[in-house]
């Protein structure tokens, strides 16, 4: 018997996330690393405990079993409940048939009896690639408050990026009235972030809806919200003010690395109110040679620096040999810099080698041109690879 719950959280982690490229061939895209220490998923999964709910499903689809191990239990997140926690929901073979997930809608409409067993007033839906920190009881107390059949979370972006994203055109009172998906002339700059508070009862009666029509896309953009203001549902806007970054290509993986770092980072990691959960592997100090430089950038338990670091944040286990120089740059999990060599705004994923005196990416290229060398690569001493 499952205790009743007033808000579970679906958590959608199945993406291939390809246009990370490299990045996620052998990964799924919420267990990429970020900060150094981190997993992408690791900020709604804290972001959910931070904000007292302890009932989460996490849909997984593509390249699961990292990201499977990593979760585990739940227990780094105080997950790992007797009644409620972590679950991991892959796609399964039902008594009809069975399917990859199609859709966000669809992926939750597979876990309808999920949701059920807890029987809870209200469903939070999140995706597991975005960086950011959120009390989501305050976004959960306004949809109490205005008696909304659905609440979409929305924050503020520059007006010239708003066809990108779902934009939600308001009343005064936040109350939306119309739904553009990634419009060519946006109203306004209001995007949609991916996260949704729904009454139950009528999450699952649209999602049965959906599943029964065959001409949708079931995804909760496309298709979920338009019928909902289609049938003149009550949906309300909630404004976010905080940091939030999609981290699903490459520039802006790194951009949100890089506002980690300097005087005023722009997204608070060390902040002990409102804690960032992780699986971490338990590593010795880091190492700081008589000859090294590190400036401005996080720097990892396990790392050996001996040579230049700068502008840069270096996971666990990286070594970085005397005369070597990494700026600007993401450097992965055991990764080897080998004396001599250069690193400049680039993303060099986990156990890889940049052999000596080589040369990796274009000093001072921004964001636009970022070098991504893949897992294990092994880089040839001397030679020069530039995306």
């Amino acid at each position: 018997m499952y205790c009743k719950k007033e808000c579970i959280a679906m958590l959608l982690a199945g993406g291939q996330g390809s246009r990370l490229y490299d990045l996620t061939k052998q990964t799924a895209k919420p267990a990429v690393t970020f900060a150094g220490k981190y997993k992408i998923i690791d900020f709604p999964l804290s972001n959910c405990i931070n904000s007292s709910i302890d009932t989460v499903g996490v849909l997984t689809q593509y390249q699961p079993l990292a990201l499977n191990e990593y979760l585990g239990n739940g227990a780094p997140w105080d997950l790992d409940r007797s009644r409620g926690g972590l679950t991991v929901l892959p796609p399964y073979q039902g008594s009809k048939r069975s399917d990859w997930y199609k859709g966000t809608a669809n992926a939750i409409y597979q876990n309808i009896n999920f949701i059920k067993q807890y029987n809870p007033d209200y469903v939070l839906i999140l995706s597991g690639d975005h960086i950011y920190k959120m009390d989501y009881l305050k976004m959960l107390e306004q949809h109490k408050a205005t008696g909304a059949a659905c609440t979409v979370a929305t924050i503020t972006v520059p007006m010239e990026e708003a066809s990108r994203f779902g934009i939600c055109n308001t009343n005064p009172d936040g109350s939306i009235y119309e739904f553009e998906e990634k419009p060519k002339n946006p109203k306004n700059n209001q995007a949609s972030m991916g996260i949704y508070i729904f009454t139950t009862k009528k999450l699952i009666e649209y999602l049965e809806a959906d599943e029964e029509d065959e001409k949708s896309s079931n995804d909760f953009g496309k298709n979920i919200i338009p019928n909902f203001l289609n049938n003149g549902e009550k949906l309300f806007s909630y404004k976010f003010d905080g940091y939030w970054k999609d981290v699903g290509t490459i520039s802006s993986l790194w951009e949100s690395n890089m506002d980690l770092i300097g005087q005023t980072p722009v997204l608070d990691i060390q902040d002990n109110h409102f804690r960032i959960f992780s699986r971490n592997t338990a590593r010795p100090p880091q190492i700081h040679g008589k000859n090294s430089s590190a400036k401005n950038s996080l720097i990892s338990e396990g790392c050996k620096i001996y040579g230049t670091v700068e502008n840069s944040v270096l996971s666990g286990g990286v070594v970085v040999e005397e005369g070597a120089i990494v700026r600007d740059s993401v450097i992965m999990e055991d990764v080897v810099i080998k004396s001599g060599a250069r690193v400049f705004t680039s993303i060099i994923d986990s156990d890889a080698t940049v052999g000596e005196g080589a040369t990796v990416g274009t000093e001072n290229a921004g964001k636009d041109k970022i070098t991504v060398i893949a897992k294990g690569t092994e880089i040839a001493p001397g030679a020069t690879v530039q995306d």
